[in-house]
């Protein structure tokens, strides 16, 4: 099958720069709206991975996120954020991007063009049987991530990808693909628009799913984040507080005694049987 990259395809739309400003605006929002759909279709795909990722996280692994651009920061901007949501260590997902950490904010020339490089820097974080690697490619095309995938399915490491083409190259080195159709961009070609939406998407499923598989919410509160702003320490007093049917300023003591809403219910509880 000759493989076709529908996001270099030519927009829906053109003569966009005659076009006013509202017109603009609804016709980015009514691609946009495209963007869920082509991610419900893939979920049976993400399913499978999740349920792959919980029972090896559950043994100690780890997943990993590879990209480069748009698809490595948002990999890297899913890893980051999982410590302070979940209470997790920041060694369970990592993001890694082509260029590493000032391809962040600076394009870092030629990066995503070395198809060993990826491999190399699993490699220094002991990568290993346990753990999952997630290639994100919108053209399904990159060769760093492409690499990486192909020599950890070598070394017997269960692989996945999020791209936006269908039989990309970097589908055939993952053992689940999970194939997010959106069309063509707004902007041709700008897959920092649709695909990346629904990258993001796709991997607040993954770590969300994940994280509450592994005990890290109950009910439907997130009682493991981290207290680091106000903000955060009056949602878990407003938790502990409603939980346990205690006054503000007694659930807020026993959440900072505590340090995580969870800690402080466990801990209140073994104290009042």
């Amino acid at each position: 099958m000759t493989f076709v990259k529908i996001t270099e395809q030519p927009s829906l739309y053109d003569n966009l720069e005659d076009q006013p400003i509202r017109t603009l605006l609804e016709e980015i929002n009514q691609e946009d709206r495209k963007v869920p759909e082509a991610v419900g279709k893939a979920i049976p795909q993400i399913e499978k991975l999740v349920t792959a990722i919980v029972e090896r996280m559950k043994q100690g692994g780890r997943i990993f996120y590879m990209g480069a651009g748009t698809s490595g920061r948002l990999g890297v901007l899913d890893a980051s954020e999982i410590p302070p949501t979940f209470g997790m260590p920041p060694t369970l997902v990592i993001g890694l991007i082509a260029g590493g950490d000032t391809a962040l904010r600076n394009p870092v020339e030629h990066a995503e063009d070395d198809p060993e490089q990826g491999w190399k820097e699993l490699q220094e974080r002991n990568i290993n049987q346990l753990d999952t690697v997630i290639g994100i490619a919108a053209s399904g095309t990159t060769p760093y991530v492409i690499g990486a995938l192909h020599r950890a399915r070598e070394h017997g490491i269960l692989t996945a990808c999020i791209c936006s083409n269908p039989d990309s190259p970097m589908a055939a080195e993952a053992d689940i693909p999970i194939e997010m159709i959106v069309g063509p961009e707004f902007v041709t070609g700008s897959s920092r628009m649709k695909s990346g939406t629904g990258q993001k998407l796709i991997c607040n499923m993954i770590t969300t799913t994940t994280m509450i598989k592994l005990g890290r919410v109950k009910g439907n509160r997130m009682v493991n984040m981290q207290l680091t702003n106000n903000k955060l320490v009056d949602r878990g007093t407003r938790m502990v507080r409603d939980e346990l049917g205690l006054p503000y300023e007694e659930a807020k003591n026993l959440l900072l005694q505590y340090g995580s809403a969870r800690k402080a219910i466990e801990a209140y509880r073994n104290d009042h049987p």
